[in-house]
């Protein structure tokens, strides 16, 4: 495989290059389809839970935020370095980043009702439509594809890595991050790479299941289909706020 898959970064190029076809029971699409609705699961189950905490008390739910985000970009470097480790540690990056999508969910639902569902419906629809064209050969994840979207994510990723530091110093990007035309138009854009990045998630999961890789590499896959899918809730529910800002 070559070494520029995806910008997932639990999608390296090197992910499943684990020593040829495993000894044991390979990886299968339908085992990581499987452990992928686990996943699900577990970050509804906590989602659910920290949203109805903050619904009661804002104060309460608040730290959670903090305890997900941190604890979950920690569990998805162990994951990342260690992937035999996945069947546990890709479990626990679910729960924690459930507390993150509760907490800020209910948080956006308070100011603008209903937005919730609507970035859990445009993000599995987004998931099913991608997955469709993908297994009808309508997109194909070439090597110009592939560098095309990974370049893109690499300078919203340096964008994104700017303006936190640069927020630091009193430095704000206020068009970019407002309801403006320029805003809606960013977002517009962000939301389409983190999109195309589940075709690259489609693509080298699939090269893992025909290599052989062992099974553990089930829940590695599950893992990183979850990085995207909740990269792409965030920047969904955050382009739906900007609109509604507009009302």
């Amino acid at each position: 495989m070559a070494l520029l898959k995806t910008s997932n970064p639990a999608l390296s190029g090197d992910a499943f290059r684990v020593g040829g076809a495993a000894l044991g029971d390979s990886m299968t699409i339908p085992g990581t389809v499987n452990k992928t609705g686990i996943l699900l699961i577990c970050v509804v189950a906590t989602a659910g839970w920290s949203w109805n905490l903050f619904t009661r008390s804002p104060q309460t739910a608040l730290p959670l935020l903090a305890v997900g985000g941190i604890g979950g970009f920690i569990v998805a470097l162990v994951t990342i370095f260690k992937k035999t480790w996945s069947p546990v540690t890709a479990p626990l990056y679910a729960l924690l980043e459930g507390l993150v999508l509760g907490s800020a969910s209910a948080m956006l639902e308070i100011r603008f009702p209903g937005i919730a569902m609507q970035a859990v419906g445009l993000t599995f629809g987004t998931l099913v439509a991608l997955l469709l064209a993908y297994r009808s050969g309508m997109i194909r994840a070439t090597e110009k594809f592939k560098i095309g979207i990974v370049a893109a994510t690499g300078g919203i990723a340096v964008f994104y890595l700017i303006q936190f530091v640069l927020g630091f110093f009193g430095v704000h990007f206020a068009a970019i991050n407002g309801s403006g035309a320029i805003g809606i138009g960013f977002s517009v854009v962000v939301v389409i790479v983190a999109a195309l990045n589940l075709v690259l998630d489609f693509d080298l999961i699939e090269s893992g299941a025909h290599a052989g890789a062992p099974k553990y590499m089930e829940w590695y896959g599950g893992f990183a289909l979850m990085v995207t899918l909740i990269w792409l809730y965030f920047e969904i529910l955050r382009l739906l706020s900007k609109i509604r800002s507009r009302d």
